[in-house]
This record gives structure tokens, sequence and C-alpha cells, in this order.
């Protein structure tokens, strides 16, 4: 039972990772004023450094659930 709950948390922690990285490119399209182009986020150069941070911890995210030890 501790294998199965241990893969699914993994794989839980694993998407929550890529969406992050996901949020945060959708944050910079934004805040570089490329894309979905409504909203107080157009153009706003501060998104642009939000969303580069939230992508690099959803890289770490996604590292580290898939490398830890069990």
């Amino acid at each position: 039972m501790r294998n199965i709950f241990n893969i699914v948390m993994r794989l839980v922690s694993s998407l929550l990772g890529v969406l992050m990285v996901c949020l945060g490119g959708v944050w910079v399209l934004q805040g570089l004023n490329i894309a979905f182009k409504v909203g107080f986020m157009v153009g706003d150069k501060q998104w642009v450094a939000w969303g580069a941070l939230l992508a690099l911890v959803g890289v770490a995210q996604v590292i580290w659930s898939n490398t830890r030890q069990t």
C-alpha cells in the first residue's frame, strides 16, 4: 500500500509542477504582451519576472518529485 501511495503522490506532485510551468509561461507571455492580450497583466514587465520564477519553481518541483528517495 505504501508503494501505491508513493507512486500516486509522485504523480500528483509532478502534475502540479507541470501546471506551475504552464501558468508561469502564460504570465511571461502576458507580461511581454505576446499572447492572451486581455487582463491586468498585459504589458506589465513585473509579471515576466513572476512567471519566470514560477516556471523555475515548477521545474524544480518536477525534478524533486521524480528524483527523491522513497
